[in-house]
């Protein structure tokens, strides 16, 4: 990797943007739909020229499948731009309220602009994560400062490349660099900051944020459980469990983390995740490692490995895979039975292809256990029974719940997406997104 500028060769710089989005924060506020759209339509239109610079870059910084990149990284960026285009004029409308005390009095809640945003993106998706949150930020009429993360050099190259030709440095602008310029915007007095990352550098954001009483949006992660009932049809649900695992190499804040299946079907779930998994990759006999991310970086494939070693170490069995290539940083997708919660497999979110299996005798077993632990970015359930599906709604908490099915609460927009506690807090996806990067100002106006 070639060396990145530091907070120090970018002082001057990051110094002279903030101070000119401050100044200029108050005309951007007063925007009206028309100018925000033809921001927005310059941001869709400069993604979509630098399509292949997009992909490229990101099959550098990391080894994705192209249709991955392709449907994450722009079809994605590009369908979030298009809905704030269409529906921009709608959420920027004032909500009238009829006042309680004289209904002749007029009354409204009125959306305005934070202000200047810093937006912090992810390695995993590293420009639809990032590039999401600014078109928000820019419908709701704020400025705002964005760095990605320095693991991906060549696509925050590709994202300055993109945002210099959408915007002007006063209304939105993206920093290189490494860990170092994140650190020194953090210092600075941003109305609101926007994070998608680990909750261990959660916690330093909103540290950082209490200083100047910025609000935050935190987009986290943590350990999202899959619960397969009594009843459940294990063939649909192993093909999904390789397929979530297999997406980005299982590097994604919703993908499954552990599952937990009735004690008699365990070796039927063991047995169609090993087929998919057989079906999908290894079509030649070989792993084809053009079809699986691999780890982002040698620390967190220690990390992994270690979590794996733990794991049999303490008695865990690799049911299907175990595969480890440390050259080229791949894990092959791997199945983990006979866990215990003592293990760091089940203490520590995984974010790999790697996924634990327990088993259960009664459902209650299995809310006490996710209700005991810290509430989770996503929970997944297959069962055929709506009384337990109601049950475990009731009884556990989450950022959000996909019912027979994965990741399905996350793809729909209406839906707002985001964690709870130590998965995050706020949320976003298309109206909420707006919503997050605005102030609901209470008005009421006295009539004569």
């Amino acid at each position: 990797m070639t060396d990145q500028p530091t907070a120090a060769d970018l002082s001057a710089d990051i110094a002279r943007v903030f101070e000119a989005q401050q100044a200029n924060q108050w005309n951007v506020k007063a925007s009206d739909a028309a100018a925000r759209k033809a921001k927005l339509q310059k941001l869709k239109d400069a993604v979509e020229s630098h399509t292949d610079e997009i992909v490229a870059a990101v099959l550098k910084d990391t080894r994705k499948p192209e249709g991955e990149i392709r449907v994450t990284e722009v079809m994605n960026v590009v369908g979030n731009i298009q809905l704030n285009i269409d529906n921009l004029e709608e959420w920027m409308k004032p909500e009238e309220v009829t006042p309680t005390n004289n209904p002749d009095d007029k009354a409204m809640i009125m959306p305005e602009a934070r202000g200047v945003c810093l937006i912090l993106g992810p390695w995993n998706f590293p420009l639809g994560l990032t590039l999401g949150p600014v078109a928000a930020a820019i419908a709701a009429g704020n400025t705002c400062v964005v760095k990605l993360t320095d693991l991906c050099p060549n696509v925050a190259k590709v994202a300055k490349l993109i945002v210099e030709e959408a915007f002007d440095e006063n209304e939105c602008a993206v920093f290189e660099g490494d860990v170092s310029v994140a650190e020194a915007l953090l210092e600075l007095p941003f109305n609101h900051i926007f994070f998608t990352g680990s909750t261990r550098v959660g916690k330093i954001v909103m540290a950082a944020a209490a200083k100047h009483l910025a609000t935050v949006t935190l987009e986290l992660g943590g350990k999202s459980p899959v619960i397969i009932d009594e009843g459940a049809d294990i063939a649909p649900i192993a093909a999904a469990l390789a397929g979530a695992k297999q997406f980005n190499g299982g590097q994604a804040c919703i993908c499954p983390d552990y599952v937990f299946v009735p004690e008699g079907r365990q070796a039927e779930l063991v047995e169609g995740f090993r087929q998919n998994v057989q079906n999908n990759l290894y079509g030649s006999g070989e792993l084809d490692k053009s079809a699986i991310a691999q780890i982002v970086n040698q620390t967190n494939f220690v990390r992994v490995k270690g979590m794996v070693d733990d794991a049999v170490g303490q008695g865990a069995t690799v049911a299907v895979g175990g595969e480890m290539d440390a050259d080229d940083l791949t894990i092959h997708p791997t199945m983990l039975t006979d866990v215990t919660p003592q293990m760091k497999i089940l203490q520590d979110e995984i974010f790999a292809p790697v996924l634990p299996v327990m088993t259960y005798e009664t459902l209650d077993q299995v809310i006490d256990y996710i209700e005991a632990r810290a509430k989770p970015l996503a929970l997944y359930m297959f069962s055929p029974s709506e009384e337990n599906m109601d049950k475990v709604l009731k009884r556990t908490s989450s950022g959000g719940t996909t019912l027979n099915g994965v990741f399905s609460h996350y793809l729909e927009n209406r839906l707002p997406f985001g964690g709870v506690n130590g998965s995050g807090m706020g949320s976003y996806h298309g109206y909420w997104g707006f919503k997050e990067f605005s102030h609901h100002r209470a008005v009421y106006k006295h009539m004569a």
